[in-house]
């Protein structure tokens, strides 16, 4: 069992790494990161995160160029490149609730409130009148009655969070096997969604490229952790 202790030094040890061995990642290592990455949470268990492995060379030079040339694209064996589904609920829910019902962990009073609940939030016109108008008065009745950010209306910021998830697990997992990462948020989004055919439907917020490092200290530092800690409010 994995101990308070163990999962604390696997935290306070990882580090941004930009420098990486040209050594190949086992493909068979490399897929078991991305199946544990595949657990991670999701909002309503709908998964819209999906993960491009890029190690072929001249994918990689192209890539380099759509991330400003930042070496560490070229040096790392892989980059994997994050992308969230705006059409996550088209193709996943219907899947999901199967599967569900069908492993025993959704029975029918819970598919029918699952199914409203869902419906209402990623539908685009759930009660006939569009949520164009709605997005604009939501701050405005928000002052009065407390309302949820709608990921139908908030759909890029949705999708982004569920990402980030994802890549963290990626990330720690990653240390976990003696590997290096770095999250990457400076490049051209369109370029790379060009460069690696990725429908438009997707957004593409991180790319972590991964790999061995080179042997190199670095120091990771932290502010106090009384200047951020807030009880019962700010």
């Amino acid at each position: 069992m994995i101990t308070l202790h163990d999962f604390e030094s696997l935290v306070k040890t990882r580090r941004s790494v930009r420098d990486f061995k040209p050594d190949p990642i086992p493909d068979e290592l490399l897929m078991r990161l991305l199946d544990i990455t595949h657990w991670a949470p999701s909002g309503y268990n709908l998964q819209p995160t999906h993960c491009i492995i890029v190690d072929d060379p001249d994918h990689k030079k192209r890539l380099h160029q759509a991330c400003m040339g930042q070496r560490q694209i070229l040096q790392a064996p892989v980059v994997v490149v994050f992308t969230g589904d705006r059409r996550v609920y088209q193709n996943n829910f219907e899947r999901v609730v199967e599967q569900e019902k069908n492993q025993g962990a959704m029975n029918e009073q819970y598919e029918k409130i699952y199914r409203k609940f869902v419906k209402l939030a990623f539908s685009p016109d759930p009660a006939g009148l569009g949520w164009a108008w709605k997005s604009s008065l939501l701050p405005i009745v928000n002052q009065f009655k407390p309302i949820p950010q709608v990921p139908v209306v908030h759909k890029r910021y949705w999708l982004a969070k569920q990402v980030m998830l994802n890549a963290m697990v990626f990330m720690l997992a990653a240390h976990a096997a003696g590997l290096a990462t770095v999250p990457m948020e400076g490049f051209a989004e369109k370029a790379v969604k060009q460069v690696l055919h990725i429908p438009a439907s997707h957004i593409v917020p991180l790319l972590i490229p991964v790999g061995y490092a080179e042997q190199k200290e670095i120091k990771k530092t932290r502010l106090p952790l009384d200047g951020f800690i807030h009880r019962n409010g700010w």
